[in-house]
């Protein structure tokens, strides 16, 4: 069996006992973000699977735009993610 080459870690296990390997990260080439995968980039970086700056260089993200998923998960939950409830955790 043949192990694919990558840079940092390969798995991490999150604090609910689940593991998160490389392969659980969306491909480089997501454009329709769903709050799925904006919420795996976050715990991939969140607990060190990822960097933020890889994470921001593989998926053409902005540090302004991570940190408001950062924002959103940390103050209302995966829910915030969601496109559709933009509106709901907008701040005035």
């Amino acid at each position: 069996m043949y192990l694919k080459k990558v840079d940092g870690k390969r798995a991490v296990t999150l604090p609910d006992g689940t593991v998160m390997t490389q392969a659980d990260l969306p491909p480089a080439d997501t454009r329709r973000w769903v709050a799925s995968r904006k919420l795996a980039v976050v715990r991939g970086v969140t607990y060190g699977l990822i960097t933020q700056a890889e994470a921001q260089r593989r998926y053409g993200l902005s540090a302004e735009e991570f940190a408001e998923w950062v924002r959103a998960v940390t103050e209302h939950g995966e829910a915030a993610l969601k496109a559709t409830a933009l509106k709901d955790y907008r701040q005035p």
